[in-house]
């Protein structure tokens, strides 16, 4: 059985797999694009998108705004298939990224870390201000069934708008969590736990409106079989972003990469992330030195997180990250989800979803006693 198709509205991706948005720099045009051709969602990170921008530290919104339209534009260049960014609400510039993805005509917004309470706002002001129809679609990131009923209702209410689909983040995910760090590690706040309580969370709006509104599962998903799983579980498609890090596409230096493949169990660990929020990285030497006590003095001056406690962090979280993604690792860190430790090679984007396309079968297979002899 081959892979079911992802619908979300009118966007059919011809496979269930949505490329998580990983910044800084980790997913761009060259990653998502690869993704969105073979059939799956690609996404492009707007987190400090404009980091290589000369004027960055000058002009902030300017340099983010310019580099997030090239790379949508590249993307354009490279794929006929589905695109998104993702733009988490905690971005000092939410409103510009936003407005300029829909304005580049991303197919899709993801939006977390935070809840993008007036996301449907900004669909609204730019249709009105260029007199003419968006057909942006706008997901959010939850990690609850509670802050999903929050958002549909506040879109209903407010705009009339009901989300297109819900990214439900489990624990296992990479980056930042949006989870107290003594839920981590709860069966009850399992991605297990948590995809059927929002499938059922979502029913009365799909109702009211007359549409589904497909879940999509991340955080931890890492096989094929894992693909079944969740879809039993209600799930219309999954969203992975370890697996793709661990591709030659994605946009990260190579020694990004090889940090992945090198990875153990045990080099999996939580941080307190200076935007208040745990996060789940790969540990190293400057992880230990900042856990040690150790500061990084440092003047901000991308202003990028509005939740960053700037007066109180031993180090600058943009700073760690860009340095990350150039292969830097003694200045920074990298982020990845908690099966990193299961990569053991780089492989391209059609190799890790043929695999993923083979484990997929072989399970509905195995599911229907129908082993291949």
């Amino acid at each position: 059985m081959p892979f079911p198709t992802l619908n979300i509205g009118d966007l059919v991706a011809r496979i269930p797999i949505v490329q998580g948005g990983m910044g800084v720099g980790i997913s761009l045009s060259r990653l998502a694009s690869a993704v969105a051709n073979e059939g799956g969602i690609g996404v492009i990170a707007a987190a400090m998108i404009g980091m290589k921008e000369p004027d960055v530290a000058k002009n902030p919104i300017e340099a983010n705004v310019r580099a997030l339209r090239r790379e949508l534009q590249k993307a354009r260049e490279m794929t006929q298939g589905i695109v998104g960014v993702n733009i988490m609400v905690a971005l000092t510039t939410f409103g510009e990224m936003v407005r300029t993805s829909i304005e580049e005509r991303a197919d899709i917004i993801f939006s977390g870390a935070g809840l993008p309470l007036d996301l449907p706002k900004h669909l609204r002001d730019a249709c009105d201000q260029k007199k003419e129809e968006f057909r942006t679609k706008l997901v959010p990131i939850v990690s609850s069934a509670r802050a999903a009923s929050v958002i549909a209702k506040k879109w209903i209410t407010r705009f009339d708008y009901v989300p297109d689909a819900f990214v439900v983040e489990g624990p296992k995910a990479g980056g930042h969590l949006g989870f107290k760090a003594e839920e981590i590690d709860d069966p009850n706040h399992s991605l297990e736990a948590v995809i059927p309580q929002v499938v059922e969370a979502v029913k009365p709006f799909e109702d009211e409106k007359g549409r589904r509104i497909p879940v999509i599962a991340a955080g931890g998903v890492y096989t094929g079989e894992d693909i079944t799983r969740f879809m039993e579980l209600g799930a219309a498609g999954v969203q992975m972003g370890t697996r793709f890090v661990a591709t030659h596409e994605c946009d990260a230096d190579d020694r990004f990469k090889q940090a992945y493949v090198d990875a153990t169990e045990q080099d999996v660990t939580i941080i307190k992330s200076p935007v208040g929020m745990p996060g789940r990285a790969i540990g190293n030497s400057f992880i230990e030195a900042m856990r040690e006590g150790a500061k990084k003095p440092f003047k901000c001056v991308f202003k990028c997180i509005s939740t960053c406690e700037q007066e109180q962090t031993p180090y600058c979280i943009a700073a760690a990250l860009i340095n990350a993604m150039k292969g830097n690792l003694e200045k920074g860190f990298a982020f990845s989800g908690a099966n990193v430790f299961r990569v053991d090679r780089i492989q391209s984007v059609h190799e890790l979803v043929s695999s993923l396309q083979q484990e997929f079968e072989e399970a509905i297979s195995k599911r229907f006693g129908m082993l291949r002899a």
